[in-house]
């Protein structure tokens, strides 16, 4: 099958038709625009078309004459140039490590990476930028609280030893009869979370013993918070939970989620990879304990993550990791500890990455949250409905409606046709971007009976255009295939 035999991509930047050195000269003097968005806002014009300017690689053809269409938001984001040129004004101009020079360059990075922090934390509404670590990525943030948290705050036999008497003392069918035979249970995820919200807990309760519990999908395919509040008890020590699944785009109601595992006595770790990019999350307002999200998907670079926890709970942890920038004093026998968030960031930090984060939280702020967040709901809705058209398709997750709110995704697989097939063919005949796989939820995979599926993802650079030329390709596609049954 020729049409979809891998082949190498060929890439023509910004104007296709531009000799090579021309364009490179037009790129890079286009980072010395301002942070903010390109375009004044009207009422005619969407949001998608106003911020498409600012963002260069999206103005290129593929395979040698085929218009991108990027539809893998929910795997990563584009970079607009205000954070292309804060990454390189930081190395052309003050590139030093942080917190230990007092030259001018040492100062001066340490002033910008610092105020980074202070952006995040005012980007989510935390009460102080301390409750900010920054780390790689979003995974390292939960293998943070796994190792340090989990490993201080879980054991063997949770929700079990305290009903040992009254197993004792009234019998099997009494003991049964109270309610507490089957809630064993120290952590509760769900199966629609990404792997990096269940392996650190998965290795961490074989180093103590504890339990976890899984959540089950309702009829409309989204977490069951019915059975959550069944499942909840005295003894549950953790909820680990996403905000937006990448999968299902189901949009989870935390606040309320975070109230009932507090009544408990529970804490409640939120995975926002999907929400902090695309709506106003406002870590106060939620309540959530611990929250983690990726820059990379939030417009910002690669390499650097961050997780938010309450104070008195980061005051009370252990280091994650040892080494230079996270102690107090160093000793041969013993070492004493920095105050967090120090004590959670050892050694040489992404310094240029974090300020890119900043660049990105100023120019998404800039736009807006609520601005954004709307414009998504109305790209996710015309998605939708639009790929309802498309035969023998099966859209994954809870149908939209005037109480059901879907993030602008969809996870989708069309009858006997592979997903890698149909992504395949789509980039290289089409240039549309999609992703195929199990995108990191295999367990929710197995769940809905599938080995894998195709997902697109949207933005708000993303246009009603971009979902247009994905629906004709994608009939087109299917129909392409379809000719071999």
């Amino acid at each position: 099958m020729e049409a979809v035999v891998p082949k190498l991509a060929s890439f023509n930047l910004l104007n296709p038709k531009s000799k090579s050195k021309s364009a490179i000269r037009r790129f890079s003097s286009a980072l010395c625009v301002s942070s903010s968005p390109s375009v004044t806002s009207t009422d005619s014009v969407s949001l998608g078309h106003i911020t498409r300017p600012d963002f260069p690689i999206l103005h290129q053809e593929v395979y040698g004459s085929k218009k991108l269409v990027y539809l893998d938001n929910a795997a990563t984001s584009q970079k607009p140039i205000a954070v292309l040129k804060a990454l390189q004004n930081y190395y052309e101009a003050y590139n030093s490590n942080v917190h230990r020079g007092i030259h001018f360059l040492s100062a001066k990075a340490t002033d910008e990476y610092e105020l980074a922090r202070k952006k995040v934390a005012a980007f989510i509404n935390a009460s102080d930028s301390g409750e900010i670590v920054f780390t790689k990525n979003a995974t390292e943030a939960i293998n943070l609280v796994a190792y340090s948290w989990g490993l201080s705050n879980l054991k063997s036999g949770d929700e079990n030893e305290d009903h040992l008497f009254v197993f004792l003392a009234s019998g099997y069918k009494a003991y049964k009869d109270t309610g507490f035979w089957p809630k064993y249970i120290s952590v509760i995820l769900t199966v629609a979370e990404h792997h990096s919200a269940i392996v650190p807990w998965q290795l961490v309760a074989q180093k103590t013993g504890a339990n976890l519990k899984f959540l089950n999908l309702n009829d409309d395919e989204s977490p069951d918070l019915d059975k959550l509040k069944e499942m909840l008890s005295r003894k549950t020590k953790l909820v680990v939970i996403h905000h937006i699944s990448n999968m299902l785009a189901s949009i989870l109601p935390i606040e309320e989620i975070v109230h009932w595992s507090h009544d408990v006595g529970a804490k409640v770790l939120v995975d926002a990879c999907q929400s902090v990019p695309h709506m106003v999350v406002d870590v106060q307002g939620l309540d959530a304990d611990f929250l983690v999200a990726s820059s990379h998907k939030m417009c910002g670079p690669t390499g650097i993550g961050f997780l938010f926890g309450k104070s008195d709970l980061l005051s009370a942890m252990p280091p994650f990791l040892g080494g230079g920038e996270m102690i107090s004093d160093v000793f041969l026998d013993h070492s004493t500890f920095a105050d967090p968030p120090s004590r959670f960031e050892a050694g040489t930090p992404a310094i240029g990455e974090a300020i890119g984060l900043g660049a990105a939280i100023d120019y998404l702020s800039t736009i807006g949250m609520q601005k954004i967040h709307a414009y998504e709901m109305e790209l996710a809705k015309y998605l939708y409905e639009n790929l309802l058209s498309i035969p023998n398709i099966r859209i994954y997750g809870p149908k939209p409606s005037e109480h059901v709110q879907r993030a602008a995704l969809c996870s989708f697989n069309v009858e006997n046709i592979h997903p890698t097939d149909i992504a395949t063919l789509l980039d290289q005949q089409y240039g549309v971007a999609i992703r195929s796989g199990h995108h990191c939820a295999q367990p929710l995979h197995r769940y809905l009976g599938v080995n894998a599926s195709a997902r697109a993802s949207l933005h708000f650079y993303n246009t009603k255009e971009d979902v247009d030329e994905f629906i004709h390709a994608l009939n087109e596609t299917v129909s392409f295939f379809n000719v071999f049954k």
